[in-house]
């Protein structure tokens, strides 16, 4: 229904996948049904908050980010909380009075969230005073990541704008041509000391300098194949992760690939079609595939360790991990958790009954969930 949706740039938005994209509700894809385990661990529910008025209807991933001791989420309405991590005691609340699409971004002593109308608005972590804001040309619709001089933000046009942390001061800009059908959502960059790395809706990966905006390198995750423009997507829109020095970047349509980020270099690459963002565990890495099946493979090798397919169609989101288990969420509000061994579930929860959109956050054996009605739950296995 909302996971999955195409951006005509300047046009028009469809849902693809869930309520029946060729169809009316008849044709809707129906979720695999819940199958039946023995569970091996327990969940156990450590505090739970209510943010605000949840989501909203339309395509939102405004899952909760974790800095230090507090737990930052946002609503759409423009309500952005703090909660203590230890027990979910509320910190501060701060009303914008704006429609969020973007969800919150956190470091280095702030936050900032993005709104629909193209304004992002930063603020001081301790106590939500607002801090300075800004206009962009479009939405954001992923959460702006920090350094300790930049705040950058990645636009659904495929731009790239870095502002002064401290000041608001625009830095910079870099603009990529991406195709006029992508995907509803965009990557969401890693800001490191020096360079940003960013993937686009064209399937290109680059590293841009910090300090002049300009880039570095490219590496292609994924070319366009077939003859119609469904079939040409390629979007990156799950984030990258790096790893022990290497990137990791996935694509739609395209690839999982491994990237030495000193000499841009492919390590490896495998064929799959994930929209979601991967975790890492046990030496592997966990994605969520288009398909809703969940995949593990290995780290420095590419071998697929283990599939769990048996989620289809439930419209998971990107995977966590939490000890030695994975978990996902799923448009019917449930937390699946498998083994990192094998993918065989060890657990399930149901957060509510209004569906996750947002990816679930681990820290510390912690594992943090917003449900698209606004529900977040601290939880742990036991």
């Amino acid at each position: 229904m909302k996971r999955l949706q195409l951006l005509f740039i300047g046009v028009l938005m469809l849902p693809l996948v869930g309520c029946g994209f060729w169809g009316g509700d008849d044709d809707a894809i129906k979720p695999s049904p819940l199958v039946d385990f023995e569970p091996q661990k327990q969940v156990k529910v450590l505090w739970s908050a209510n943010v605000g008025e949840g989501l909203g209807s339309k395509y939102q991933q405004l899952q909760p980010v974790i800095d230090t001791d507090a737990v930052y989420a946002t609503d759409i309405e423009g309500n952005v909380f703090a909660y203590k991590r230890a027990d979910g005691s509320l910190i501060w609340k701060q009303s914008l009075n704006q429609t969020i699409i973007g969800g919150v971004g956190a470091g280095f002593g702030r936050v900032a969230v993005s709104a629909e109308n193209g304004e992002v608005i930063v603020l001081n972590a301790a106590d939500g005073a607002e801090l300075w804001r800004a206009m962009l040309n479009t939405e954001s619709v992923m959460p702006a990541q920090f350094n300790q001089d930049l705040v950058v933000f990645q636009l659904i046009t495929g731009t790239l704008v870095a502002f002064d942390a401290a000041s608001g001061k625009r830095l910079w800009t870099y603009d990529t041509q991406i195709p006029g059908l992508t995907l509803r959502g965009t990557s969401a960059p890693i800001v490191a000391a020096d360079v940003t790395f960013a993937g686009f809706a064209n399937g290109k990966f680059i590293a841009i300098d910090n300090k002049k905006g300009v880039q570095l390198w490219e590496v292609r995750v994924a070319l366009p194949q077939g003859r119609s423009e469904l079939d040409r997507m390629v979007d990156i829109d799950g984030r990258p992760l790096l790893v022990d020095k290497t990137l990791y970047v996935n694509s739609y349509q395209g690839r999982l690939v491994a990237v030495n980020p000193f000499r841009a270099e492919t390590l490896w690459a495998k064929e799959i079609s994930s929209y979601r963002s991967m975790t890492t565990g046990f030496g592997n890495i966990y994605v969520s595939e288009s398909d809703d099946a969940v995949q593990a493979f290995d780290l420095n090798s590419s071998a697929s360790v283990w599939q769990q397919s048996q989620l289809l169609n439930r419209q998971i989101t990107g995977p966590a991990a939490l000890g030695n288990t994975i978990a996902v969420g799923d448009s019917e509000g449930y937390l699946h958790f498998m083994s990192q061994v094998d993918g065989s579930f060890v657990a399930r929860y149901r957060v509510d009954s209004y569906g996750l959109s947002a990816d679930p956050v681990a820290r510390d054996d912690v594992l943090y969930q917003l449900s698209d009605n606004g529900r977040l739950v601290a939880l742990t296995l036991e």
